[in-house]
């Protein structure tokens, strides 16, 4: 009886066990939609596409040298000089023009009436007004006179926002934008979340379309960290 009784214990404490350890670590389910997978989806093979653009450029200009190599040392230097130009102006170091569009930042209210006076929208504001302006086409940006590169921040200041580390304009504030897809990144941004945003905040917000568009170029020493140069052998 003692062995049975041992036995029949032995059984309903691992069966115990087995439930705890089951309710302890619940299966995880996918619980995305169709419409969450299709834009997901969409974004792998955007960047599928712009990897393969990358591949394609980096194996033209390994041609570009191998040829070069293979004529002259003239025509190496000509391919060495067109790459750093191609990376000052993919670093921002360059003013470029082209098509895009200009958005104008103001304040809601009239300071007569509200006593709120003419400052700057905060940084966390600009962050999601860039970060949309980047998700629906733009190529370049620039804020005021204030061109966005890779490290550029926007941060507050004593209520005051900073872009480079410099204090932004007053408003009226003009955003300057760079694309080519201009006309469907004017038609996002105008029903963007970005101006319920900005009018919560108290501001208003007005998209305009041009033929013609000027992007300053960064004019700070850009200071490069965590890199250092490799010694031959």
């Amino acid at each position: 009886m003692k062995f049975i009784f041992t036995i029949v214990t032995f059984i309903i404490g691992l069966m115990l066990a087995i439930q705890f350890q089951s309710t302890q670590e619940p299966v995880i389910r996918d619980t995305r939609d169709i419409r969450e997978l299709r834009r997901e989806l969409q974004a792998e093979q955007e960047r599928r596409q712009q990897l393969n653009s990358e591949i394609n450029k980096a194996q033209a200009l390994l041609l570009q040298y191998e040829r070069s190599v293979e004529n002259r040392e003239e025509d190496l230097i000509d391919v060495l000089t067109q790459q750093v130009e191609e990376l000052r102006i993919d670093a921002g170091l360059e003013q470029l023009s082209g098509e895009g569009l200009i958005i104008t930042i103001d304040s809601l209210y009239h300071d007569q009436f509200f006593g709120q006076s003419k400052r700057s929208p905060p940084s966390e504001v600009m962050r999601y007004l860039v970060n949309e302006l980047n998700i629906y086409g733009a190529e370049e940006i620039a804020v005021g006179n204030e061109r966005i590169i890779s490290t550029s921040a926007f941060r507050d200041v004593n209520e005051i926002t900073y872009l480079n580390n410099r204090r932004l304009p007053p408003l009226p504030l003009q955003v300057k934008v760079l694309s080519d897809k201009y006309e469907s990144l004017h038609n996002h941004m105008v029903v963007s979340a970005s101006l319920e945003y900005l009018e919560i905040r108290g501001f208003s917000l007005s998209v305009e379309m041009v033929d013609e568009v000027e992007i300053p170029a960064y004019d700070q020493t850009r200071r490069v960290r965590y890199m250092e140069e490799v010694k031959e052998g």
